[in-house]
Order: C-alpha cells, then sequence, then structure tokens
C-alpha cells in the first residue's frame, strides 16, 4: 500500500486525524470514517484505501478525535458529524467527492454528506438496528443521506440483514459476512474475496453513479 499522508485537523471535540492516500490522476475522493468500535485500521476501510488509488480513486480515512485520544468508545453521534464535517472543510477536492464510512461512520456520512457538497455517500455495515431487533429504525437517517448511496452489507450482520433493507435501495450482499464483513473459514468465500467484492463494487458504483452522472450532488 502507498504510504499515506497524515494530517491534523482541529475540531470542537479534540484533535482529528486525515489519511490520505492519493490517486495520481484522481477521478473522483472517497471521504471515510471508521465505527464505533474500532478505527481506520478496520478491513474493508484498509482495502479500498489500498486498492482504489490505483484506479483514480484518492482515499481519504477520517479517524475520529475520540479514536485519537486512545478512547474505546466513540463520543454522541453530533460530535462525530461535526469532526466530520472539519475534515471535510479543511480538504481541498477539485474532483467529485463521496462521504462515507462504516456503521456508525456509514450513519455519520448519511447524515452530513450532502451538506458537505457530496454527489455520493457509501455505506459499509449499516447498523438498521440494535442487534437483536428487527425494527428498521435507523432507516430514515438512511434515506436522508438524498444522494446516490451504496450500501454494502453483510449476509449475517446482525445489526441489519440485507432482506430488512428496501428493495430499491442499490445494495452489494457480502456472502456469508458479519457486521465487520468477517467472512468463516469455511464459507463461501474467503476473506480476501470477500474484500474483493467489497472494492469492485464501490469502483463500479463510483464509475455509474458518481463519475458518469455529474448531475448529482
Amino acid at each position: 500500500m502507498k504510504k499515506a499522508t497524515v494530517r491534523t485537523v482541529e475540531t470542537p471535540h479534540g484533535e482529528g486525524r486525515l489519511h490520505t492516500r492519493r490517486a495520481t490522476s484522481p477521478i473522483a475522493t472517497l471521504l471515510l470514517s471508521h465505527g464505533a468500535g474500532g478505527g481506520i485500521e478496520s478491513r474493508d476501510l484498509w482495502a479500498l484505501a489500498d486498492a482504489l488509488p490505483a484506479q483514480g480513486v484518492s482515499v481519504v480515512l477520517f479517524e475520529q478525535p475520540w479514536r485519537v485520544a486512545g478512547r474505546k468508545v466513540a463520543t454522541a453521534p453530533p460530535t462525530l458529524d461535526a469532526a466530520l464535517t472539519c475534515a471535510a472543510d479543511v480538504m481541498r477536492v477539485r474532483t467529485p467527492l463521496v462521504v462515507g464510512g462504516r456503521s456508525a461512520g456509514a450513519r455519520s456520512a448519511a447524515r452530513t454528506a450532502k451538506a458537505l457538497g457530496a454527489t455520493g455517500c457509501l455505506a459499509l455495515s449499516f447498523p438498521l438496528h440494535q442487534p437483536g431487533r428487527t425494527e428498521a429504525t435507523r432507516l430514515p437517517e438512511l434515506r436522508g443521506a438524498g444522494l446516490p448511496t451504496l450500501v454494502v452489507q453483510g449476509e449475517r450482520d446482525p445489526m441489519g440483514r440485507p432482506e430488512e433493507f428496501p428493495g430499491d435501495l442499490d445494495l452489494v450482499v457480502i456472502p456469508g459476512a458479519d457486521h465487520g464483513l468477517r467472512v468463516p473459514a469455511r464459507g463461501e468465500i474467503s476473506q480476501d474475496e470477500a474484500m474483493g467484492i467489497v472494492v469492485e463494487s464501490t469502483l463500479e458504483w463510483l464509475v455509474r453513479e458518481v463519475v458518469g452522472n455529474p448531475r448529482t450532488g
């Protein structure tokens, strides 16, 4: 993986960090934030940051202030949104911007993408509800993005199985995967294949819905 450029971002809730991997001739920029239980080292974020720059998509991973400070639990949703907004504000983007993330980061992206001038939203492992519940209580949040949105969901995600999402959403299913998009050792596909699906489906959607549709946003 190409070494990232790291930049500190001042936010109302402490210092965040932008980890940027630039494409040589970018056609789009993807700003991604992590979930509430982990950081930018999650397998899906790393897979995208590793593969997409070579395909013309710059990838920027935003490390939330709570994570930079060494806390184990994320702060309240409004603080995540405020920090993500600060991160987007310091970026100099001359290409279509897509805002996304995984889990809590996907929620934050859906809430802020349009206000940040994005042309699309990428939702990795979107948590429709708490584990053990079936009400899609956060669906309005996802719909509220108001932009072309791609949802990438594990087949066995306890926070929202693919069949719980409305059929009109742009949805990619990772066979056998859980909320962390981890697949069983003897599952239908390998972990590398699972991440390949994440990368390839994201790139195809970016080219089709964002780069190829400049009227969005």
